[in-house]
């Protein structure tokens, strides 16, 4: 039977504290060290639904590992390894309290507000005579604030950002240049597996040293949209719904089911049918991003491989 990971509550060696995520642990080792858990929760709406997607957590680490290693030429990061399939080990970073979202495509939360009648979003404008999921002449750069536990994220622009001080200008100069870097960089991965990257959020923070550094994900199905290259123009000039790799799908069903996280509203119960076709999704999305079979790693006692790895690595 297949064991996913809900929680963890481990114990490491010189472990100063931990912080749980929407879908994430974070353990904090002699202040140095950040040992990152990919559970297998699933969030949509910023709410932790009520059951657990089979191989989730290690298909979203896999991916931003590869990610990273794919970037690291470019922009630097925080990943130093991965001892088990579902773990990240990175250098202990003071994260900045905001994620930088950048849109190529009017997709999503963009295309949501643009069918209000909005124009601009973050303080950034968006052109008028667009259709949605049509490409945006340039890509555009709209941050949201980083949620604390329970909260939505929230846009913000890059003034209020400024005013605020949640980042100086300088450092947030390098963010937006990172950003950018790192999305061209992703376009082109992405085009070399027949997908399109329609958007997607990064996330920085600072070493003790002072160096900015990309941390967290990069480039999933969790954090980003693909769409399927092939066909992209045809679909967008006959009005047909985009083919696309992305969480999207778990959000249109719960939107389907009355679910937008909004307050009163309850999730609806997903089948066991439900959670094999949202993992088997994942897998695809996997295969489709990375290029590669998705190898299933042995759920058989997880918890107990989990952390028989991370103290192997802590070991040595």
């Amino acid at each position: 039977m297949i064991q996913t990971i809900n929680e963890t509550n481990f114990n490491f060696p010189n472990q100063k504290s931990v912080y749980k995520g929407k879908v994430r642990e974070v353990y904090t080792i002699n202040d140095e060290l950040l040992v990152m858990i990919a559970s297998d929760r699933l969030s949509a709406f910023d709410v932790i639904l009520p059951r657990q997607i089979p191989f989730k957590g290690q298909i979203l680490n896999q991916i931003a590992t590869k990610m990273m290693n794919d970037t690291s030429d470019i922009v630097p990061n925080w990943l130093i390894s991965n001892p088990d399939e579902n773990v990240a080990v990175g250098h202990l970073c003071e994260p900045f309290k905001v994620e930088m979202v950048i849109r190529g495509y009017l997709s999503g939360h963009a295309a949501r507000e643009y069918k209000l009648g909005k124009r601009m979003l973050c303080g950034v404008a968006m052109v008028e005579g667009l259709k949605e999921n049509d490409k945006f002449p340039t890509p555009i750069i709209t941050p949201s604030t980083k949620a604390d536990n329970g909260e939505h994220d929230e846009d913000i622009s890059r003034e209020d950002i400024l005013a605020k001080g949640i980042v100086s200008e300088e450092d947030y100069i390098v963010l937006e240049k990172y950003t950018r870097t790192l999305f061209q960089r992703g376009t082109e991965i992405a085009a070399k597996r027949g997908l399109i990257l329609v958007d997607t959020k990064y996330e920085f923070g600072k070493t003790k040293e002072g160096k900015i550094v990309l941390i967290d994900e990069i480039h999933t199905p969790d954090s980003s949209r693909y769409f399927y290259a092939d066909g992209y123009q045809k679909r967008q000039d006959t009005g047909e719904t985009q083919k696309q790799l992305s969480k999207e799908f778990v959000r249109q069903w719960l939107i389907e089911n009355g679910f937008q996280g909004k307050e009163g509203q309850e999730v609806p119960e997903m089948s066991d049918e439900k959670i094999t076709e949202i993992s088997n999704r994942y897998v695809e999305l996997y295969e489709q991003i990375i290029g590669e079979k998705f190898v299933k790693a042995n759920t058989e006692n997880v918890l107990n491989r989990i952390e028989n790895n991370v103290n192997s690595f802590l070991e040595n």
